[in-house]
């Protein structure tokens, strides 16, 4: 369990007062200065030695994202790039930092920008998060203001402007090059990789994408120490995380918690149980849509990190935890999630766009009961086929709810294929 004073987002629930009098009463923009003055290598020291991971998904280690920058010729621009197109079905954790800890994101860009040599940095925010959009405008107009931005940004010699720029609502820019063609006003499809955006973003330049959550934590890092990061919880999984409890529970909700906090009591604690009990506990997707399921039994004992999920053929991608009780048509919701990879795929890649169509109208018969076990084998092999095989993950996103679903619910299919003939 995490300790109180160890929380880093106070004011997740938006109790307090949002805008930068407010933050500072809670810390934010102290002594940013000083933090600066220690340097771009003692920032990225500072981060590695917190052992901080991505959180927008990939869990990548984010000082080490940095070290990728190519050496600062001083004359090529150099661009930071917050990713705030929350799209994963089942995840909200970014919109509420959006809405009720604006500063701690823009201190963090700042001290980001600091670090990868960044004087210019912009806020992708998906279309859809309108007045989460304006609440970063205004905290932006308040730190200009205040002289934290701009010109000799916290009286510290760097100079960062930090630009909102609102997306059109598709899912497929939260994947970091697919971002960058959007803000540079092309359709958002994903580019082949290598290069990376570090050594080939926006514009051409070296560019940083960092998930909200990520950067947002940057300052709590510096002021506290690496150490004091790396020291909540599990080896290789440090830190706190805020997991989004949704679904089949009695309190749905947004809760920072320590990495590595068993799935049951994260369940039991903060969303109130499942509804009607744990043994009314069907399945739980752990980090999104996007992430295999997990059954209740693996539930039983799993923690909530990387690291262990994966263990159990899941992942814990953005926390996003959607709880499905014994009511819950486990066919048709996998069906509905794969409709959606379908409707949110670029086109691009042969695999992904036929093969995402094709997995929605399969599983749409199987739930039906029409087929043969045959066709569950045949479905599985193109979720194989699809996997690792498009430009980007959306394939891999699309592919694996269906892996989950045979792997752990085939009697299920198998099930509703013999009723269907019995009839």
């Amino acid at each position: 369990m995490l300790k109180a004073s160890d929380h880093i987002f106070t004011n997740l629930y938006g109790v307090h007062d949002w805008r930068l009098k407010g933050a500072r009463a809670r810390g934010d923009w102290d002594k940013t200065k000083a933090l600066i003055s220690k340097g771009r290598e003692w920032i990225i020291q500072e981060v590695c030695a917190s052992g901080l991971r991505g959180r927008g998904g990939a869990g990548f280690l984010t000082g080490r994202k940095w070290a990728f920058m190519p050496p600062d010729d001083e004359k090529t621009p150099r661009y930071l790039i917050v990713n705030a197109d929350e799209s994963e079905p089942g995840t909200c954790k970014d919109r509420d930092i959006l809405r009720f800890e604006p500063h701690k994101l823009i201190e963090g860009a700042l001290l980001t920008a600091v670090a990868i040599g960044a004087h210019v940095g912009y806020v992708y925010i998906r279309g859809e998060f309108y007045e989460e959009a304006n609440h970063v405008d205004a905290a932006i107009t308040e730190a200009y203001k205040a002289g934290l931005l701009g010109k000799n940004a916290a009286k510290s010699g760097w100079d960062f402007d930090l630009y909102v720029h609102r997306g059109a609502g598709a899912y497929i820019c939260g994947e970091e090059t697919a971002l960058l063609e959007s803000l540079e006003g092309r359709k958002g499809m994903p580019r082949l990789k290598p290069p990376f955006p570090a050594i080939v973003g926006l514009y051409g330049c070296p560019t940083i994408v960092n998930n909200v959550e990520t950067i947002a934590v940057i300052p709590a890092i510096l002021r506290r120490g690496g150490a004091w990061f790396a020291g909540i919880g599990t080896p290789n999984n440090t830190g706190t995380k805020i997991y989004c409890i949704s679904g089949h529970v009695n309190t749905p909700c947004n809760v920072e918690e320590a990495m590595g906090i068993p799935l049951k009591e994260l369940i039991e604690k903060y969303g109130g149980g499942v509804r009607g009990g744990w043994d009314n506990l069907l399945a739980v997707i752990p980090g999104g849509s996007s992430v295999p399921l997990i059954p209740k039994d693996v539930c039983e004992k799993v923690l909530m990190d990387f690291t262990s999920l994966a263990e159990v053929k899941s992942g814990l991608g953005t926390g996003g935890v959607i709880v499905m009780d014994k009511s819950t048509d486990i066919v048709r919701a996998i069906a509905r999630l794969s409709k959606f990879y379908m409707h949110e795929s670029c086109g691009q890649c042969t695999p992904c766009r036929e093969g995402t169509g094709w997995m929605w109208r399969m599983l749409e018969r199987l739930a039906d009961g029409i087929g043969t076990r045959d066709d569950i084998d045949r479905l599985e092999e193109v979720t194989y086929e699809i996997e690792g095989h498009a430009i980007c993950g959306l394939g891999d996103a699309a592919a694996w709810p269906v892996q989950g679903l045979i792997r752990h619910f085939r009697p299920e299919l198998e099930r509703r294929l013999t009723k269907k003939r019995i009839a």
